[in-house]
């Protein structure tokens, strides 16, 4: 299951990327037709970005202190709608990472929450067998013992035995079991 994930989720960020392309293309246009859009909201952040960048480079290179020119306003328009573009992609992206992971720790909380209501079930059933078992040894020990048996049989033939001393029950014929003689016949 989780190898069928990973092409589907690749599926799902292609998607989203190709739906959030045009949504930050219309985004670029808006910013350079609109004089304030691209003045408060495109140049500062193309500034700062060429600001970092030429520095650094400047500083591998070996040129420390060196004064950093800005870029013209056609460029630095292009490069904050461009920068605006690519933060509305990383933001839709990001948003749709973040649904992802709150849908997956809802479904973790639900598994645990149904294991959690198992294991409880499992333990109110095991105290029921436990209550249970308890009974019957409860019930075993107040059974008479073995010994009690045996005299209750001794007083019961006992019984029989006077009973059968004021009239005796008529007692079938008890034949003999034949012996090893009278089984071959004599011979003569």
């Amino acid at each position: 299951m989780v190898v069928g994930a990973f092409p589907m989720a690749k599926l799902l960020y292609l998607g989203i990327r190709q739906v959030s392309k045009p949504l930050a293309n219309r985004i670029k246009e808006a910013a350079r037709r609109s004089e304030f859009f691209k003045t408060y909201i495109c140049l500062p952040p193309a500034q700062l970005y060429h600001w970092v960048e030429m520095r650094t480079k400047m500083r591998i290179m070996g040129f420390r202190g060196t004064v950093i020119k800005p870029l013209n306003e056609e460029a630095a328009a292009e490069l904050g709608a461009e920068l605006l573009g690519e933060a509305t992609i990383f933001i839709v992206g990001g948003g749709c990472l973040v649904l992802e992971y709150w849908r997956h720790q809802t479904q973790q909380r639900n598994k645990e929450e149904q294991q959690q209501a198992a294991w409880d079930a499992m333990r109110a059933e095991v105290g029921h067998l436990a209550l249970a078992v308890e009974a019957l040894q409860a019930q075993v020990q107040v059974a008479p013992p073995q010994d009690a048996l045996e005299e209750l049989r001794a007083q019961v033939q006992e019984v029989r035995a006077q009973l059968g001393a004021r009239d005796p029950p008529p007692a079938p014929p008890v034949v003999p079991p034949p012996t090893s003689q009278e089984q071959e016949p004599a011979k003569v």
